[in-house]
């Protein structure tokens, strides 16, 4: 039997009264791990992996005396994963965080006619975040509760606060996330503002009193002046950040040799976020090209050096109207920077813009330019960084495709769960794009218990399989029979989502199993080292959805290098996807997998407009005058 209780936490910042996250049976896990990797594995593959789980958990072996030392640390700590779960999926990964791993909000596009608009809106944003900051240290922020399946749960609330208290430290083998308590008597709160490369300090608390709107818009138009100078510019050090972490580590050190840089990084590291006054730079800012924007900044010539990828929250705001936030990812979800990006732009509409004069204006310091020392080495470790995040910048694959024949309220009148129902329709994709299936990943929160991050549903079932191989092979599968494997795949991505929300995937416990090995010195156990665990954690298709209640969309990279990431955001009558791939695989194509996603959702719908025709009240289905200009649409926007 799994290890649940109701231990309660006393951790004052949301985790009073949740559940510990239980533990599940060793049994449970290794019959569940041969269940989901049996059809993605070869015969010979398979019972070599089944011989290798049965020896790992074998009465008195050695899974039975991890399980021991996992359920001692479990009564010992909050949360049994955490601090391996977060090693293991941010700390420990040496790749470069833009693209590879910190995702993007974009926002719907601004009509910024002149200049000053861009920086109102800044300011106005600025507003926002003071005020989401003021409700996070009053402890006024409501309490989630769980959404979808098993709805109504409260969940944890702790990452809300490391939204702006918290810095993703580079190191040589391992990134430390800093978290900073704040004191009875804070210093003066500061943003960064990052423009045309140079990074200034923005006080936006200035003798214990909060700046108003028209003093940060002043204070904007100052820092813009004053980053217009050629002869006070300095090279784009925010490209440093962009490297991957050994490298960026390797380069903080050299820059913490000058005293100069030293406070100039003490500074960035404390701010509470940073805002990025972007050049414009896409000449055709469709949702693809803005979600470039924010998720590289288009590389050196464009907007790349005007970053700071270590810290936690970046809100961009360009010129020519392309504005979103890039999160630096080890602090908290998907779901809890959306909820922040939602009460932002929810605030914006509905407390107008209060730029009216202040007699104070003119008696506010002005902001002060961040100063480095460059010596030749530094130059150096810049341009070394910008070929590389160059080359990351020409590498990315990205289409964002708005699917607007159905959304999520014609899969619910046919009675099946939406999110269930969209990632069948990824298996689909995939498996006609490749001909086969492979390890995904969907990340399942985990928050309904103390200190809960994610484990994994992995939608990549036999029941999809089956599902998908009738949809494209199965000539002689009728409607009938079909609509009952989607049934039953739904049913299987339904049930293991559960599992996942429940705290009882596969993942996490097996991740925690092999830590707990490696804290004992034990060698590392056969499981692990098998070409099987190998296959099950290169997530190829790493999927997550990111549902909003106002206009804008998640984008973010694939994990591996052949592989995709695909976010999707689903809508009553319509579905967001945002689909990534690297142009140097000869094997994906970013385009290809949306045409095959289209070309799915639609023979999905139809059939079950076939099956269930009394359902029939929103139709996907296409009229040949339809699938006519369809497939034009198609043609044009694919080029094939």
């Amino acid at each position: 039997m799994p290890v649940l209780d109701r231990e309660s936490s006393q951790d004052p910042k949301g985790g009073d009264g949740l559940p510990k996250l239980p533990l599940p049976a060793l049994k449970d896990t290794l019959d569940m791990y041969l269940k989901c990797m049996k059809h993605l594995l070869t015969e010979d593959q398979y019972l070599k992996t089944l011989n290798i789980v049965k020896q790992f958990g074998a009465p008195g072996g050695l899974g039975e005396l991890l399980q021991r030392k996992l359920t001692e640390r479990r009564a010992n700590q909050a949360n049994w994963v955490y601090d391996y779960w977060l090693n293991d999926m941010y700390l420990n990964n040496r790749m470069a965080l833009p693209v590879n791993s910190s995702p993007a909000i974009v926002f719907p596009q601004q009509s910024f006619r002149a200049p000053i608009d861009s920086l109102r809106f800044a300011a106005h944003l600025i507003s926002g975040v003071l005020e989401y900051k003021s409700l996070l240290d009053s402890r006024a922020l409501p309490v989630d509760y769980a959404r979808g399946q098993l709805a109504g749960t409260p969940l944890c609330m702790e990452q809300y606060y490391r939204l702006f208290t918290s810095y993703r430290l580079p190191g040589a083998e391992r990134d430390t996330l800093v978290a900073q308590e704040s004191s009875v008597m804070p210093e003066p709160e500061h943003i960064i503002v990052a423009c045309k490369n140079q990074f200034f300090v923005l006080d936006v608390v200035i003798n214990f009193r909060r700046l108003k709107e028209r003093d940060l818009l002043t204070q904007l138009e100052k820092i813009v002046r004053m980053a217009e100078s050629e002869e006070e510019r300095l090279p784009p050090i925010g490209i440093l950040s962009s490297d991957g972490r050994k490298e960026w580590s390797e380069s903080r050190c050299v820059l913490m040799r000058e005293s100069t840089n030293r406070d100039s990084l003490d500074m960035i590291e404390r701010c509470l976020c940073v805002v990025c006054l972007d050049e414009g730079s896409a000449p055709l800012l469709n949702d693809t090209n803005r979600a470039l924007m924010m998720l590289h900044g288009g590389g050196v010539a464009k907007n790349g050096g005007n970053r700071w990828y270590d810290k936690p929250m970046q809100l961009i705001i360009g010129a020519d109207g392309c504005c979103g936030v890039v999160c630096e990812h080890s602090p908290f979800e998907g779901i809890v920077l959306v909820q922040c990006t939602e009460y932002l732009l929810k605030y914006m509409v509905g407390s107008p813009s209060k730029l009216v004069r202040a007699a104070s204006v003119s008696e506010l310091p002005a902001p002060r330019r961040l100063r480095w020392k460059c010596t030749p080495e530094i130059h150096k470790l810049l341009s070394a960084s910008a070929d590389k995040l160059q080359r990351l910048v020409m590498n990315l694959d990205m289409k964002v495709h708005k699917f607007t024949d159905y959304g999520k309220e014609f899969i619910k009148k046919h009675k099946m769960s939406p999110d269930a129902y969209i990632q069948i329709a990824l298996q689909l994709a995939y498996y006609r794009c490749h001909g086969r299936t492979v390890s995904t990943y969907e990340s399942a929160s985990i928050r309904r218990f103390q200190k809960g991050r994610v484990d994994n549903i992995r939608s990549a079932t036999p029941e999809a399989l089956l599902f998908v191989k009738a949809m494209t092979d199965g000539k002689f599968t009728s409607d009938p029979e079909k609509m009952e494997m989607l049934r039953s795949a739904i049913t299987a991505q339904t049930k293991y989502t559960i599992l996942a929300i429940t705290g009882m995937g596969i993942d996490n416990h097996l991740l925690g199993l092999r830590e707990i090995a490696k804290d004992m010195k034990i060698e590392k156990p056969e499981i692990f080292n098998d070409e099987a665990y190998r296959i099950s954690n290169q997530f190829i298709l790493s999927t997550s959805q990111v549902p909003t209640t106002v206009e804008m969309f998640c984008c973010y990279g694939p994990v591996v290098p052949n592989g995709y990431g695909v976010c999707y955001n689903p809508q009553s009558d319509h579905i967001i996807f945002c689909v990534s791939s690297f142009h140097e695989s000869p094997q994906t194509s970013s385009a290809e997998f949306v045409k095959c996603l289209v070309e799915g959702l639609f023979d999905m719908g139809d059939l079950c407009n076939k099956c269930n025709p009394g359902s029939n009240s929103n139709k996907p289905t296409l009229t040949l005058e339809m699938q006519t200009q369809t497939e034009a649409n198609w043609r044009k926007l694919f080029a094939l």
